[in-house]
């Protein structure tokens, strides 16, 4: 038995205003990945172990297969599609901490572990060791040790704090 589609769904999307007809048992990461085509989001283990479908919902990281679309109604939403560079086509300073350090294998826990870390930098810009474990305890990688992935949130806050704003990558973190 299908569900009626009469329930309106407004979210800001990587910036850009959404609204769809969805059915109310639908979650977030079904409006993402199907409804929106942002496929960069992964669903894995569906019950918020992996956080392979971590996104930011105002600001702070969520595992999307847990979060019903009802609930974030009205929110801005940030998903690995909504990262880049000073430019669209340009790799966000974390993202390209990654490729250089190493911090991902076959990249399917990637872009969970990219928000999760932006949402980490953004509230400590220099993370310590005890942060950033704690700042990435909700994401599993079962290609390799974290090692690289370490390094690579390290290295981006080190990037970040010198060039780049945390959020979208247009405002520098010394206009903050």
């Amino acid at each position: 038995m299908s569900e009626p589609l009469e329930n309106l769904w407004a979210a800001v999307v990587n910036g850009e205003e959404r609204k769809l007809q969805i059915a109310q048992s639908t979650r977030l990461v079904d409006v993402l990945r199907t409804h929106l085509n942002l496929t960069g989001t992964k669903v894995s283990c569906e019950v918020g172990r992996c956080g392979a479908c971590m996104v930011l919902m105002d600001g702070e990281p969520v595992n999307s297969c847990l979060v019903m679309a009802y609930q974030c109604v009205g929110s801005e939403i940030t998903t690995i599609e909504g990262l880049h560079g000073e430019k669209e086509d340009e790799l966000h300073p974390i993202q390209q901490a990654f490729v250089e350090e190493g911090g991902f294998q076959c990249g399917y826990c990637t872009p969970g572990m990219v928000i999760s870390t932006k949402a980490l930098l953004d509230r400590y810009p220099q993370p310590s060791q005890e942060q950033i474990e704690t700042g990435l305890c909700g994401n599993l990688c079962r290609c390799t040790g974290y090692g690289g992935i370490i390094r690579a949130v390290r290295t981006a806050g080190e990037n970040c704090v010198s060039s780049f704003t945390l959020i979208t990558g247009e405002k520098k973190v010394n206009d903050l």
